[in-house]
């Protein structure tokens, strides 16, 4: 009763066992690194996936719709944190062009994004391609090819248009994965966001740290 007292009058979450410190101010200090790792990836994700899936779609049983599907399916039974690691191991270790921990600058965010995204793009590519081959089959997109107008502007403007819809309903299910993610992508390349400070409070059993950030990420999807 305390607990829920404190927390929707004062938005309280608690103090650290370990630290001692306030758990919402630990938590407003970090989650910006959490919630920008989570968009950037989502972004990435969207960029990749929907062209790929379009490209798929608009040209279906050549050698571009299997070569999308089988990458779509290598990445969405990748493991991100294997990606993560392998990333570390490629571009750190052995071509030394990116930083392999923390936040320095903008570089520090490539690979935990692009490790996070891939796995997510390729879900939005097969949904992408289902949804677009329901589309362009229909009558108003053979009217519009009849008319004469433009293939890009059939694809892009008609078909794509009218198959967002369970795209972006994806789109919007795939953020609580890229939330859930981005704890795995800071704790491999030490991000100081949500993710290594549940991680530490598992560790040292800080109950009200794991349950306040527990907490705000399920307010946050």
């Amino acid at each position: 009763f305390n607990y829920m007292k404190n927390l929707i009058l004062n938005f309280d979450l608690g103090s650290s066992y370990v630290s001692g410190q306030s758990v919402m101010k630990e938590i407003a200090a970090r989650a910006p690194y959490t919630l920008r790792v989570a968009f950037i990836s989502l972004l990435i994700a969207i960029v990749i996936g929907i062209p790929l899936g379009v490209i798929a779609a608009t040209n279906q049983y050549t050698w571009k719709d299997s070569l999308s599907m089988l990458l779509s399916m290598l990445f969405v039974s990748m493991p991100s944190f294997w990606l993560a690691l392998t990333l570390v191991l490629i571009f750190s270790v052995i071509l030394g062009i990116l930083p392999a921990v923390g936040i320095a600058s903008w570089k520090s965010y490539i690979m935990p994004c692009f490790s996070l995204s891939v796995g997510t793009a390729a879900s939005l590519a097969r949904q992408t391609r289902s949804s677009m081959l329901e589309v362009i089959r229909q009558d108003f997109i053979v009217t519009s090819r009849a008319k004469g107008v433009k293939e890009t502007t059939v694809i892009y403007r008609h078909a794509l248009k009218n198959a967002l819809i369970p795209i972006i309903t994806t789109i919007g299910d795939k953020l609580g994965t890229m939330l859930a993610g981005a704890l795995i992508a800071e704790t491999v390349f030490a991000i100081p966001g949500m993710g290594v400070y549940i991680m530490n409070a598992i560790n040292r059993r800080d109950y009200p740290v794991i349950g306040g950030t527990a907490l705000v990420m399920s307010v946050w999807f």
